[in-house]
């Protein structure tokens, strides 16, 4: 005689954590890295009596050769037609990504624009772990491959009449609006110069209230934001942490990369130090590792961020 018995609990339990977390990887690997999004957010940052300046801002792309779905996307901002692009930096995912970076951003070609450089746009990805993301910021790799970092940084300066801000500023003139703006190299690899700003932005010439002021940097550490602000800057633009890239529902992310409170690891934010409050806007990003393809409850972004008038 056979005897039907009910299976136990426990295993119950285990199928259906194991089939949620197949589910969950099929959609953060197979549908969500694709689900490219523009995040449209407004912040008041400019002198009274100031037209909007829109903001395209851009980061963390981690180009391979082979997304051509990224690529079109990409091409397809410039009809938002910004005043200004921000781009913070790792572009490159691979040995061969410049030439997918070329026609992605082949349209951009005479809008304003500004680059600093992330560790992805001077060393290709290497193999390694991913769940050493969820153990703290990630730590340089000594095989890491080198990229051609000049002909990428000839491509924006000359191809797109982009300004170089690693280390440096600029100003430019958008619409009757002085903008001047000022940036650094990666400070998760320590390239960040903060000492040298003070004399490069001094070399722009005095600004008046009528002039904006921008701080540019791929990864959002505190002693970076905080000198930032101590250099006048009336917005702060930022990448590197992905957003978290795997994130949970109604929590949001779970690692940083970096020091950031993980609230401000994505969007548009308000960042204070010595009582002066400043919008923060952090890239979430439109890419990833090509060795951690998979993106949860985070969707790879651009921001279109409208700067408006002060009250």
């Amino acid at each position: 005689m056979t005897t039907n018995r009910a299976a136990h609990p426990a295993l119950i339990a285990l199928g259906a954590v194991g089939a949620a977390g197949a589910a969950a990887a099929i959609w953060g690997i197979g549908i969500e890295r694709y689900l490219f999004t523009v995040r449209e957010v407004t912040a008041a940052a400019l002198p009274r009596g100031s037209a909007p300046l829109r903001i395209l801002h851009i980061s963390d792309v981690h180009m391979a050769p082979w997304q051509h779905r990224k690529q079109q996307w990409l091409s397809s901002l410039a009809a938002l037609r910004p005043d200004l692009i921000i781009n913070t930096g790792d572009n490159i995912g691979h040995v061969e990504g410049l030439a997918g970076i070329r026609r992605a951003f082949a349209p951009f070609a005479g809008i304003p624009g500004v680059f600093v450089h992330g560790s992805n746009d001077l060393h290709a990805p290497s193999p390694r772990n991913p769940l050493n993301y969820f153990r703290g910021p990630s730590k340089k790799h000594r095989s890491a491959e080198p990229l051609d970092s000049s002909a990428m940084d000839q491509f924006f300066t000359d191809g797109l009449g982009w300004h170089d801000l690693n280390n440096d500023a600029t100003s430019v003139t958008l619409g009757g609006l002085r903008v001047d703006l000022f940036g650094v190299s990666d400070p998760h690899r320590g390239w960040d110069e903060l000492g040298v700003l003070p004399d490069r932005i001094a070399a722009l010439g005095a600004h008046t209230d009528e002039t904006v002021v921008l701080g540019v940097s791929h990864a959002p550490y505190q002693r970076v934001l905080n000198e930032f602000v101590n250099l006048g800057a009336d917005a702060i633009f930022a990448g590197h942490t992905h957003g978290g890239q795997v994130c949970l529902p109604g929590f949001g992310a779970i690692v940083a990369n970096c020091d950031i409170p993980l609230k401000q690891a994505k969007g548009l934010s308000t960042w204070e130090h010595h009582g002066i409050r400043v919008p923060l806007n952090v890239s979430a990003g439109c890419g990833h590792s090509i060795y951690a393809p998979v993106r949860f409850a985070c969707r790879p972004e651009a921001t279109l961020l409208t700067l408006t008038a002060r009250g």
